[in-house]
This record gives structure tokens, sequence and C-alpha cells, in this order.
């Protein structure tokens, strides 16, 4: 196996699509959603580490820095669209991605959706996908996930998956991540692999392909 087939390009869930960003969604797309001009971008990116892109050379030369990732195989990030049956099922909802730290055998999930997406339980079913990724395919040991402290909406669906999956609050840690407004306080939180193979569903809807 090389590492371009480490990843798996589409992921396929009851509800979701998830899809290569880099060559899922074209640049003027994502700029359209991603641009400060862009419907309830400040909603969408207040707690999040990225500032809205300025131009659409901010969106080329970040969708290059995740064909690069990828092709290094140190993170697959996915654009993720609800399938025809959902609500607004076929447009871009927002992206969820793996980073994966080899050397401790330990991934870390990271996403955003658009605001019209809020609320649909999507943040958690792209979870589960991403830590079937990580845990069946990629044999890693922990899945760590972060939220900004104060970020009560990503609090409550992080700690749902997490308690699904037999892992813990590990804490608050200062200033652990270094944002565009300085650094930031962040709660921590780890699946480890026996907590997902002890809760792992028997009939997990999680296609690779």
């Amino acid at each position: 196996m090389t590492d371009h087939d480490l990843f798996p390009e589409t992921i396929e869930t009851e509800r979701l699509h998830l899809e290569r960003l880099d060559r899922a969604v074209p640049v003027r797309e994502l700029y359209r959603y991603a641009n400060g001009d862009a419907p309830h971008i400040d909603e969408v990116t207040e707690y999040l580490p990225w500032q809205p892109h300025a131009t659409m050379n901010d969106t080329r030369e970040y969708l290059e820095m995740i064909a690069d990732a990828w092709a290094n195989a140190d993170r697959a990030a996915y654009a993720i669209v609800p399938k025809a049956d959902e609500p607004q099922g076929g447009e871009y909802a927002g992206n969820g991605d793996l980073s994966v730290d080899w050397d401790r055998r330990t991934g870390t999930l990271g996403t955003w959706l658009r605001k019209p997406f809020w609320g649909r339980g999507y943040s958690g079913e792209r979870a589960t996908a991403l830590l079937a990724l990580a845990f069946d395919r990629l044999d890693l040991e922990v899945v760590a996930v972060t939220h900004q402290v104060g970020n009560e909406k990503s609090r409550r669906a992080i700690e749902k998956y997490v308690d699904r999956f037999g892992g813990r609050r590990d804490g608050t840690f200062r200033n652990f991540h270094a944002y565009r407004d300085g650094a930031v306080d962040a709660v921590r939180y780890t699946i480890p692999r026996e907590g997902w193979t002890s809760n792992r569903p028997a009939e997990l809807n999680v296609r690779f392909e």
C-alpha cells in the first residue's frame, strides 16, 4: 500500500457523502462559502483558527496545502455533502478532516459546517466515519479532538460521540491553540482504540471507496 492509498477518496455514511476536498470542491465554490462576505461567516468562524478568505488566491493556496498534506499522508480532508434525500441534498455543507501523527499513532479530528447544516447531527456522523478510518483502516491507537473554551455547540456535539465510543475529557489546556488573534485555551478529549472496539456498532454504516 502506498501513501496515496492510505486515505479513501470517498466515504459513504447513512446520510452523508464525504469526498476528498481538494478534488471535490472547485476554488470558486469554496471561496463563495469561505470569504468575508459569505452568509453567517462570522458565526461559522467565531471559534475556528482560520480567517475568512480575503481573495480567491487564499482559497487556492488552502486547497494546495490540503493536497500536499494528503500526498504526504499527514491529513485527510473531506468535503461533507448530504445525500440526495436529505434537506439541501447534494450541496457542499462543510469540511471534515483527520490529521495523523504517525509517530504517536494518534489522529486528530477537525470540522466546520455552514450554518444551514447545523443541528442535524452531521458532525457526529462525520466523526463516526473518521473514527472508523482511524482505527479500522489506519490502525491508530488514539483519536483526539478539541474545542475552544466557550464553544458550547462544539462541546455538546463532541461529548455525544466521545461518550458513545468510550472516550474521555482530558481537561482544559492553556494556550493550546495559536489562533488568528493569539493563543486560546482548549478542551481536549480522546478516544482510545479499546473504547472504539468495545462500542463499535455491529452494523457500522460506513463504506470506504
